[in-house]
């Protein structure tokens, strides 16, 4: 885990009791424990989470903002993975129960503001139930910020369309922060079928053959630099604006 001055994870209840009512808000990393294709770790999910809280942290102060950040949740909703070995998941209303539980106790040490930063998108109706439940029941503010749409544009014109699960985005980001993870001589395009228009595939092993989509073998560490930098700026200012708007 990738560490940073403002974790609460290695703060005393001392230093967390002077660090969570200055804070801005708290980050809550949201990952899963999935499958990532033959090329890429169960915790590609986790280990985006972690890595990218920690880049908003760092550079928080730039934008005028104070964050404190929590441990990554390992566990999301993908359900929709368990054909793949080694994919633990949590059920909807489980992982929803998670989320305000620990937004509870967050409001509980007088924090103000969650920011929920998800890597997933099996968690996102998940989170948005929860956020919902939090800003109507609780004096904390939740918000839901899933990173790739806030990269999405950039990725777009780095990786064209294919960029998707396992695919040429994630391998980057993996090769960027966890090169030691990624099993290069694994990397191939990834066989994928048509999906179909007018209902949802059950499980993701229905429309890819190794477990992925895109081309890893189009990865590009360097370039994924770049866009988290970015994208980690885009994100900072969407909050700074949020809050400052009263939101």
């Amino acid at each position: 885990m990738p560490e940073t001055d403002a974790d609460l994870f290695t703060m005393t209840w001392e230093d967390a009791g002077e660090a969570l009512p200055d804070a801005d808000a708290a980050v809550l990393p949201t990952g899963s424990l999935e499958q990532h294709s033959t090329h890429l770790p169960l915790s590609v999910d986790t280990l985006r989470a972690d890595h990218l809280s920690a880049e908003l942290v760092e550079a928080a102060a730039d934008h005028d903002l104070s964050l404190v950040r929590l441990p990554a949740l390992p566990f999301g909703d993908s359900e929709h993975h368990m054909t793949f070995p080694g994919t633990v998941t949590l059920s909807q209303d489980t992982y929803k129960g998670v989320l305000i539980d620990v937004g509870r106790s967050l409001a509980a040490h007088d924090v103000e503001r969650v920011v929920f930063l998800n890597c997933h998108g099996g968690n996102r109706q998940a989170l948005s139930l929860a956020a919902d439940r939090l800003n109507r029941d609780t004096d904390l503010t939740a918000h839901v910020v899933h990173w790739t749409n806030f990269a999405r544009e950039q990725l777009r014109e780095e990786f064209g369309e294919g960029w998707g699960h396992a695919g040429d985005h994630e391998t980057s980001v993996i090769e960027l922060f966890r090169p030691d993870l990624v099993r290069e001589e694994k990397k191939e395009p990834q066989t994928v079928k048509d999906r179909p228009e007018t209902r949802s595939y059950t499980y993701f092993g229905d429309v890819t053959e190794q477990g992925g989509l895109g081309d890893p073998t189009n990865s590009d560490p360097e370039a994924m630099e770049g866009i988290v930098e970015d994208t980690t700026a885009r994100i900072l200012d969407a909050l700074r604006s949020d809050i400052d708007e009263g939101w």
